[in-house]
């Protein structure tokens, strides 16, 4: 099993250099990067709460990090790699038909919904030597306001999104979503609102990915 999985990362490493070249998202912008505001503390989400309580060392505060991450054509490879391997690895299915109950985060090993694609992403990408100071859980509300989990890649750079509804990787103001909130850089407990609307409040999330 080990020795298959192996063979298919290597076959995405391949895949995914070539994309990288080629992939306009990764474009470096002519101007500076446009950071995302944020509008001072927000409450967590209840899943997540729930989730450090059961796997602590998964919400363990790091270095505390003030220089962004440099994204070298080596990390934007194993974006690429990692965001498309778990799209199409994990199953869509709802906390509710999975779980029973409206919200569950965890690390998925077959089926999930968008927090837990978030979830193994990043989990992933620590193992490959990013810091926990650029991988952020950020939520939003999607195309039709539905709360959705997605992972932004905090980098010199700018501020990349990994969504499992789809394998592009785009610049945060460059994805149809409303932004909520996100972790701090600084301690992965602390969550800060990006939205001065919604600063206070916290929301079931939705967002598995439609179609095939």
């Amino acid at each position: 099993m080990e020795f298959k999985v192996a063979i298919r990362s290597s076959a995405l490493v391949v895949a995914s250099m070539v994309l990288a070249s080629t992939d306009p998202a990764f474009t470096e912008p002519a101007a500076a990067p446009i950071p995302m505001r944020v509008f001072g503390p927000a409450q967590p989400p209840y899943g997540f709460i729930a989730f450090c309580e059961r796997m602590p060392r998964e919400c363990m505060q790091g270095p505390q990090e003030e220089q962004r991450f440099d994204l070298t054509a080596e990390r934007r490879t194993q974006l690429e790699i990692v965001n498309t391997a778990v799209n199409h690895e994990i199953q869509p299915v709802t906390d509710m038909d999975l779980y029973g109950v409206a919200d569950f985060w965890t690390i998925p090993k077959r089926q999930g919904d968008c927090e837990d694609y978030v979830l193994l992403k990043r989990s992933r990408l620590m193992e490959m030597g990013w810091p926990a100071s650029a991988l952020l859980i950020t939520v939003v509300r999607d195309e039709r306001g539905d709360g959705h989990a997605v992972l932004t890649a905090r980098t010199q750079q700018g501020d990349f999104i990994l969504d499992n509804k789809t394998d592009e990787i785009k610049p945060w103001y460059h994805v149809p979503y409303r932004f909520v909130m996100r972790q701090s850089y600084l301690n992965p407990r602390v969550w800060l609102s990006l939205d001065p609307k919604e600063r206070h409040q916290s929301m079931p999330l939705a967002g598995v990915k439609s179609g095939p």
